[in-house]
Formats: C-alpha cells, sequence, structure tokens
C-alpha cells in the first residue's frame, strides 16, 4: 500500500495527519480509498475542537481518524471524520432531547474537562445526533442528483473476495451512564465494487432508540456512485416490548447497533447518484 502524498486523499480534504502514522491507503480502477486510525484525542485537541464546533465533544473522540475516497481522474471524493460529523449536531438547543438525563450529562462534563463553565458553550443536542450527514464531498467534485435508484443488493451478497476492510470509530459518549451515542464508518472493497457505510447509533434509556445510516456504493467500471441516506428510530419503551416478546437477552439487544438498524422503522429516506466523467 502507498503512502499519501500532496496528490492523494489526504492532500485533497487537507487533513492534517500526525507525522508518526500514516493512513492505510487503497487503490484500485482510479479510485483511492484511505482510512486512519489513531488513539483518542489529548486534553489541548479537544480544547481546540471545542473552541471550533461551539459545543462540549464526546467522551471518546477519535479528532485524527476518517475514511476517504477520492476518484483522481474526475476530482471527485468524499470524506467521513469526527469534525464534520459533530459540526451537523444541533447548536441551537432547539433538537436536544429534554430529559432529566441532560442534567446528569451537564455535570459528567464538569468533571471531565477543565472547562470555566459549560453554559459558556451554547445549548446544543447533548446525543450527538448528527442533523444530516452524508460526509464531506470534496471541492468541484461532480454533483450528486436525487435518485429513485437502488444499492444493488444482490450483488453485494456474492462471495466477492474482500481486498480491502476497515472499520474506523469516530466518536462514542454513554450520555452519563443513561445509554451511548456512537458513530463509526466501515468500508469493503472488492474486485468490481465498494460499500462505505457510515452509522450513527443513539440509545437513550427510558426515551429513544435511533439509527442514522449513510451508505455509499461505487460500482469502477461503470464510474457510478450512489449514496443513500436513512434515518431510523423508534420510542424506547416500544422497542423494549417488541424485544421481549421474542427473546430473551433484551438488554444485550439493545446494545446491538446492527440488530436495532434491522428492526426500528425508517423515518427519512434520500437517495443521490452520481456518474463520474473518465
Amino acid at each position: 500500500m502507498a503512502a499519501v502524498n500532496g496528490n492523494g486523499v489526504a492532500g485533497q480534504f487537507n487533513t492534517s495527519v500526525p507525522s508518526a502514522s500514516s493512513p492505510r491507503v487503497y487503490n484500485i480502477e482510479g479510485f483511492q480509498i484511505a482510512t486512519q486510525k489513531l488513539p483518542i484525542l489529548k486534553a489541548g485537541p479537544i480544547e481546540e475542537m471545542t473552541s471550533k464546533l461551539g459545543i462540549a465533544v464526546p467522551e471518546m473522540i477519535f479528532g485524527d481518524n476518517f475514511v476517504a475516497i477520492q476518484h483522481g481522474p474526475s476530482g471527485w471524493g468524499i470524506k467521513f471524520d469526527a469534525f464534520g460529523a459533530l459540526d451537523e449536531v444541533d447548536k441551537t438547543g432547539e433538537k436536544r432531547l429534554k430529559v432529566a438525563y441532560s442534567q446528569e450529562w451537564h455535570k459528567s462534563r464538569e468533571e471531565a474537562h477543565d472547562f470555566r463553565k459549560l453554559e459558556e458553550v451554547k445549548p446544543f443536542d447533548w446525543s450527538y445526533t448528527p442533523q444530516d450527514y452524508r460526509g464531506e464531498v470534496a471541492p468541484n467534485s461532480p454533483e450528486f442528483r436525487e435518485s429513485n435508484g437502488q444499492i444493488p443488493l444482490e450483488l453485494l451478497k456474492r462471495p466477492d473476495p474482500i481486498l480491502f476492510f476497515d472499520d474506523v470509530i469516530l466518536y462514542e459518549d454513554e450520555l452519563a451512564d443513561n445509554g451511548i451515542a456512537m458513530l463509526s464508518v466501515k468500508i469493503r472493497v472488492m474486485p468490481a465494487r465498494l460499500l462505505l457505510l457510515t452509522r450513527f447509533f443513539m440509545r437513550l434509556d427510558d426515551v429513544l432508540v435511533r439509527v442514522k445510516d449513510t451508505r455509499v456504493y461505487i460500482d469502477y467500471d461503470k464510474r457510478w456512485v450512489i449514496r443513500e441516506y436513512l434515518e431510523k428510530e423508534k420510542e424506547y419503551g416500544a422497542v423494549r416490548e417488541e424485544l421481549a416478546s421474542r427473546r430473551d437477552d433484551v438488554s444485550a439487544a439493545l446494545r446491538d447497533a446492527g440488530l436495532m438498524a434491522e428492526i426500528l422503522p425508517v423515518v427519512k429516506r434520500v437517495v443521490e447518484e452520481v456518474t463520474l466523467p473518465g
């Protein structure tokens, strides 16, 4: 695997990469895939990110991690990272979950970080739910257009060899021990196609279960990119009741993001596509 240089994915998105580590990079049919997994941010970078975002960051913030794809011939590219997702979190306070747990969350942040006063940070959605995060598209990329297309699941079910795979966590928070909010990205590269899945999973006990998925599917030969965005959610008690009717391990099931993604109802779906010039 080659290192990323100024003409690669990192350069395309102006990604700051610590000199001690380089991203994993895979090139195939004009597409370059880059992933990076580094430790949790330390105090200095956390304070810097907090200042830029205007909100306190999650307990476990992997601010140097990312997954990016670039198509060199067309200049198209897309990148997923923690900063981009957190910048999509509601910062007005209008969409935050107004429950008793929010006070516990504020108390936990005061204990965890040496902020003068959290009140100095504007009210925001403390569940860290990105409002409409579909990745950052590189400048001057060919634009997506809305579509009625479908990701070809039958092709993805084929036993094609996996040439490159990575699973990258971007952030996680236990919501003051009352649930979980987690954002991660998985990418699977096969000989003729690739699939990227960015999943936000949030469970707030006794309140709500939520999943937001962004899938990016690419057919190399056709240079066809389809992006599907799904929002799913359901009241916590209803989910627990449904699980109790068919399985014994309810608590474990409520921690299973994959299972929750299967059973939660869809509340929003947006599909877009673009065919890249050669």
